[in-house]
């Protein structure tokens, strides 16, 4: 919990103070989810909750003001039972929750660019896996900013509702190229196999860049070891090496030819089959599927969780994120994308307090931040002067704390 958190819990329950309870939004057939909220200060989260309406949801908000607010994805015959098993399940939306703190090569520290990467990949998980390959439709689809670090795909799919958690998972998975041999995908006409044609060239393009030893080397080494790291924590990979000094090596067999003489990028493109890396050749085909792939978490994270878990909570939209500030959001499909025009800011459009300024103290190095236009990038100790939301923003994350 961030530390001078009363301020914040009054700016909060100003917030829920000044909306309507018909402005609220809420969740398809409310009376039959579970609310958990959790309270600022550190107590236990209050769950089992369930409200018959949007006024009695909005009298709990403008009462207790809480940290965060959460409903359940899974619809219950009475969702204020105190054990699981007395609720009496009725099925459960379909979730997808894309984090940005599982993205390889990607840091938490720099907030502005873990948003965008991981926008992009909300958008490549709609437009390339759930409407294509499942033929999930957009109208029964729900886009949101989680208020933090991530989107999240709410699809409510009669059909689906009642897909158990075996089921779920194989979305997962397939999203996640588990269980895809993708050297034979790669001449089949199929969203895998189009995928794997652009994996090997940006994997080759990476790989390229290692060996040649210019300006970003290091960078992409780094970016593919981050990958096989996550690749390597599924259960079905089993590499003898996913060390940096195998990815290096293995970058050296790339940019040259092979004991005959040959190119081994031409052969391995002829034939897919061939194991032209040697005892590498497997790592090369994870990296080419962890760079094609959706980063929906690792095995057991967070992410895949939400999916797989028929009795999930998940952030309410319109509610307050208590590690941020900013507001859980709904967002049209096509502002998701982006490569639009119109592409959604999270970091301007989910900021809810525009009051005066704050001076506050950096208590992190090496961070970077963008909040209503104001973009700082400070170092550890510094004493400076923002706007309201961005010393929020850096408080509840732990990165500043307020000058007294």
């Amino acid at each position: 919990m961030a530390g001078g958190w009363s301020r914040f819990a009054l700016r909060f329950s100003e917030y829920y103070d000044s909306i309507s309870p018909d402005s609220i939004w809420t969740p398809p057939r409310l009376r039959n989810r579970e609310w958990m909220f959790i309270p600022w200060g550190g107590a236990p989260p209050d769950r089992h909750r369930a409200f018959p309406d949007k006024t009695s949801l909005h009298s709990y908000l403008r009462t207790r003001a809480p940290h965060s607010c959460f409903h359940s994805t899974a619809y219950y015959q009475d969702p204020s039972k105190g054990k699981m098993a007395e609720k009496g399940w009725l099925g459960a939306d379909l979730i997808f929750d894309l984090d940005g703190d599982h993205l390889p090569g990607v840091s938490d520290n720099d907030f502005p660019a873990m948003i965008d990467v991981i926008q992009g990949q909300a958008w490549r998980l709609w437009n390339e896996f759930l409407e294509p390959e499942f033929g999930f439709k957009q109208k029964y689809a729900q886009f949101t900013f989680s208020g933090h670090r991530g989107f999240h795909i709410h699809l409510r799919d009669p059909s689906l509702l009642h897909l158990d958690s075996n089921a779920r998972r194989e979305i997962v998975n397939y999203i996640r190229g588990e269980g895809i041999d993708i050297q034979s995908t790669i001449n089949a006409d199929s969203g895998w196999g189009k995928r794997a044609i652009d994996g090997i060239d940006s994997t080759l393009g990476q790989l390229s860049q290692i060996s040649s030893g210019k300006e970003g080397k290091t960078h992409a080494l780094d970016q593919l070891h981050e990958i096989i790291k996550t690749r390597s924590k599924s259960p079905n990979v089993n590499l003898k090496s996913s060390s940096k000094a195998s990815i290096e090596e293995l970058a050296k067999l790339a940019d040259g030819r092979d004991e005959f003489g040959l190119d081994r990028i031409s052969r391995l493109k002829d034939d897919p089959s061939l194991e032209v890396f040697g005892k590498l050749t497997p790592l090369f085909w994870e990296l080419v599927k962890g760079d094609s792939s959706v980063v929906i978490g690792t095995a057991g994270e967070t992410d895949e969780v939400v999916t797989v878990d028929t009795k999930r909570v998940i952030r309410w939209v319109g509610s307050l994120h208590g590690k941020s500030g900013l507001k859980v959001t709904e967002l049209p499909l096509n502002r998701l994308d982006p490569d639009s025009s119109n592409c959604f800011d999270p970091l301007k459009e989910a900021v809810v307090f525009t009051g005066g300024s704050v001076k506050v103290r950096i208590l992190a190095d090496d961070v970077r931040a963008s909040i209503s236009g104001e973009q700082i990038e400070p170092s550890l100790g510094d004493e400076i002067i923002v706007k309201e939301s961005m010393a929020m923003f850096l408080c509840l994350k732990g990165w500043a704390e307020i000058c007294k």
